[in-house]
């Protein structure tokens, strides 16, 4: 649901970077996602997963907290694209892990249709909410309902977070 949700902001936020920041950000994405693919072997076990989810979804929350505090601009621009490449340095390794742990054809098959589910309720959810802010806030500028859609993402990333937590628990033998 979060990346339903923020789609449309990163379009806003990353609007001040030159475009060659992301070049450099597609090489450092590459180098990286090649470097982990190279710890497979020692990276693919529960408790890993575990912990690399937990440490992407920190990333995300750090990203919505730094633009809710400091508003939008070109410096949180760049941390913000520098954060979701960081998470995205780990998208290969997660859908990898995810995959060889899960071994059953029929629960990744519910994984992906809820995760798509997710994606297109956040997407409903993100038009819902940009009209809501318009017509009914009468906020008009974009840079103003992307800032407030991260109050949106930061209730979201508080809940992804305490549903990872507990479904890694002790008592679900992590």
């Amino acid at each position: 649901m979060f990346t339903g949700l923020s789609l449309g902001t990163v379009f806003i936020i990353y609007s001040p970077l030159h475009p060659s920041v992301y070049s450099i950000g597609g090489v450092a994405l590459a180098v990286a996602t090649m470097v982990i693919a190279t710890l497979y072997n020692k990276l693919i076990k529960i408790e890993y997963f575990y912990l690399i989810s937990l440490c992407v979804e920190i990333v995300i929350l750090i990203i919505v907290l730094a633009v809710l505090i400091f508003s939008l601009s070109p410096k949180i621009a760049s941390i913000v694209y520098i954060g979701y490449q960081i998470t995205f340095f780990f998208g290969s390794y997660l859908v990898r892990c995810e995959t060889l742990l899960l071994q059953s054809k029929k629960v990744l098959t519910k994984v992906d249709i809820f995760k798509q589910l997710g994606y297109l309720m956040g997407l409903a959810i993100s038009y819902v909410t940009y009209k809501w802010f318009e017509y009914y806030l009468l906020v008009m500028d974009n840079k103003d309902q992307v800032y407030l859609m991260h109050y949106c993402l930061l209730v979201n990333e508080i809940i992804v977070i305490v549903f990872l937590y507990f479904s890694f628990n002790k008592r679900s033998g992590l």
